[in-house]
């Protein structure tokens, strides 16, 4: 379970470098890239909310080792 938080905090490592690239291509006027980076920030985030979720699901359960 702890290897499952550890796959969401950098995914939402991840969106948040996309997110602050997008940002700087947005300052630049560059759109395409500023677009690119957007999308791949989103994607990362709905990754981590769904790996972060599993984790939280099964933190809930015992297993057996």
């Amino acid at each position: 379970m702890g290897n499952l938080h550890r796959k969401a905090a950098d995914e939402h490592d991840r969106a948040a470098h996309a997110h602050r690239t997008a940002a700087e291509h947005n300052e630049k006027g560059d759109e395409a890239a500023e677009s690119w980076h957007a999308q791949r920030a989103m994607e990362n985030a709905d990754h981590a909310y769904k790996l972060a979720k599993e984790a939280r699901d099964k933190s809930g359960r015992l297993e057996s080792l």
